[in-house]
């Protein structure tokens, strides 16, 4: 994972550096709007990169749960930093409508071509953990829409050389924009979620107090609670109240079974003899 990071970071610098001083020659807002956006995605990887670094140290007496919500926090600031960055890019290409200087169409698919083989290359690097950790994932996300883009930014600067449409250029960065909203914007709705302790995406927290019911000698559950202590790690907190039928060796294979059914790593039970009233006062709250 470090390697992929290494690399995603080293060619999108390059790429931004070639994309932007082409832009910038030729006039062209296609592929300073591009440029722009592998330059967020340059930040955002070094984020993610740092989130996943910081996360792996041990807790601390200060942070007991360690850092591993870094990485939430990092997949917010990341995708907050791209509306940003899109809101600017919006407006540029707005007032551009109107005044479309002319363009040289072939430069801009040429660097284009570029940008397709360097965002399918960096997406592929994130593409088999993209499911294990948000941050990676939001950074495949990133990579593989760079190249949707990069793709259409070709196919524009061909219609340039070939039609002599320039205002293409100023269009072209509005659906640049729409595409960078849309793909973001789930990325955007999941770490917010997260980062206010909900039940992460992929958990139904009914079939988990299901489970907890159908263990021999639980009686009733109460003060349970699902949340993400990082972007690969969930935890549950719950007491449960159980009769005489129910032993305490059956705690590890609870465990087990969180971890395995549910993709909870991190599970803390209290366990709770006698009447609900006067076992746990939490028990009231939440009835």
């Amino acid at each position: 994972m470090n390697k992929a990071f290494g690399w995603g970071i080293a060619l999108n610098i390059l790429f931004v550096v070639v994309e932007s001083g082409a832009g910038w020659y030729y006039n062209s807002l296609a592929l300073l709007t591009d440029a722009g956006h592998n330059l967020t995605d340059v930040v955002s990887l070094l984020l993610a990169f740092f989130a996943i670094k910081l996360s792996q140290r041990k807790p601390t007496e200060r942070f007991t749960y360690g850092y591993g919500k870094t990485t939430t926090l990092v997949s917010l600031l990341n995708a907050i930093l791209l509306m940003l960055a899109v809101g600017a890019i919006g407006w540029e290409a707005i007032g551009r409508l109107g005044t479309s200087p002319e363009l040289n169409g072939a430069a801009i698919s040429i660097v284009a071509v570029i940008g397709i083989a360097i965002n399918a290359g960096t997406a592929l690097l994130f593409f088999r953990d993209k499911e294990h950790d948000i941050n990676v994932k939001g950074a495949y996300l990133h990579m593989a829409a760079d190249a949707l883009v990069s793709l259409g930014v070709v196919a524009a600067g061909l219609l340039m050389r070939y039609t002599g449409w320039f205002w293409i250029d100023a269009v072209l960065s509005l659906i640049i924009v729409s595409i960078i909203v849309w793909s973001t914007w789930g990325l955007l709705k999941e770490s917010l979620r997260l980062s206010l302790d909900a039940v992460p995406q992929g958990i139904d927290l009914k079939a988990v107090q299901t489970y907890l019911r159908q263990v021999p000698g639980v009686e009733q559950i109460h003060d349970l609670h699902v949340w993400a202590m990082s972007s690969t790690e969930n935890s549950l907190t719950a007491h449960l109240v159980v009769t005489d039928a129910y032993q305490d060796e059956q705690l590890s294979t609870i465990r087990k079974e969180l971890k395995e059914q549910f993709q909870i790593q991190h599970v803390t039970i209290q366990v709770e003899r006698g009447p609900m009233s006067q076992a746990c006062a939490q028990a009231e709250a939440h009835h």
